[in-house]
């Protein structure tokens, strides 16, 4: 059973010359728990990692990514299987809780399931140890070799991913992730309410899919890490989302709102360039503009 991720909602619309009732389509907002199962044959343990508000649909993909960007697995061989808990047995949790079953060799470090990332700008965490905090657990290298765009394929990302964001064409309330490669050939969309949840899910599609049945998957033919694609998000550029950029190797990451203070710390700490307000014709570049034919 495939969860829908939009729902029919009775509404009265407002206009000048008067109002009527109709039927509007909005996103749907759901929880999903993700655990993980651990340890040795015979001794398996469970623990909940994480309860996010998402919208249905690759919530497999949602896990896998979350627990990459999180520094809990280094890859999907870390896994051996994913599935739905049904022990509830209730509408309610039907499909909102999902297992992760982790190989029996993959020791996990609890500290990092304490979750050291902070995601609120409310935090009064300074940006040094939020920084330190992803360098504990982001094990790429930087790669420092030229990686030269030009202009005219940023400017062009946007509506490339306007015609393909189908739930944000019905519904307006949505998120969206994209990954281009250099030649601006759009390569995965994942959409969600969450921002985050969007890039969690486009990079566990990307590490390869693994369904309940333990078969992997991975057509796209995309690995980790993504030096040599352009990321897109279709908001503002959070402090989260560029350490999610970071820990999948991404050295460009173009936004169309704004990023905040410390996304820009964090790419300049990881050699992301990172560009903001991309508009129409115009864009800003917050760091690395050199990654920018005729940028200055």
């Amino acid at each position: 059973m495939t969860k829908p991720s939009v729902a029919y909602s009775e509404i009265v619309k407002i206009e000048k010359a008067g109002s009527n009732k109709t039927v509007d389509l909005i996103a749907i907002e759901e929880p999903l728990e993700i655990r993980i199962g651990y340890g040795l044959s015979g001794m398996r343990q469970q623990k909940s990692i994480s309860v996010t508000m998402r919208t249905p649909g690759n919530d497999f993909e949602l896990a896998i990514g979350f627990l990459f960007t999180e520094g809990i697995i280094k890859n999907i061989q870390s896994v051996s299987q994913i599935k739905y808990c049904t022990e509830a047995n209730t509408i309610e949790n039907l499909e909102n809780i999902v297992r992760v079953e982790l190989n029996e060799n993959i020791e996990i470090e609890f500290k990092k399931l304490e979750r050291n990332f902070y995601t609120t700008s409310s935090c009064g965490v300074c940006g040094k140890a939020s920084i330190e905090a992803i360098h504990t657990v982001c094990e790429l290298r930087i790669n420092n070799e030229e990686l030269i765009i030009s202009r005219e394929l940023i400017f062009s990302l946007p509506e490339k991913l306007r015609a393909q964001q189908s739930v944000f064409e019905h519904t307006g309330g949505i998120h969206a992730s994209a990954l281009f490669d250099l030649n601006g050939n759009l390569l995965l969309l994942r959409e969600d309410v969450g921002r985050h949840n969007a890039l969690d899910k486009l990079i566990g599609a990307s590490l390869g899919s693994i369904t309940s049945d333990s078969h992997r998957s991975n057509h796209l033919e995309l690995s980790i890490p993504l030096e040599n694609h352009i990321l897109l998000l279709s908001g503002r550029a959070s402090f989260e989302l560029i350490q999610k950029a970071a820990m999948a190797g991404i050295r460009i990451v173009c936004a169309i709102g704004a990023p905040s203070s410390l996304a820009v710390e964090i790419a300049k700490e990881f050699n992301i360039t990172l560009i903001g307000f991309l508009r129409g014709e115009k864009f800003n570049i917050y760091s690395n503009p050199e990654r920018l034919k005729s940028s200055i």
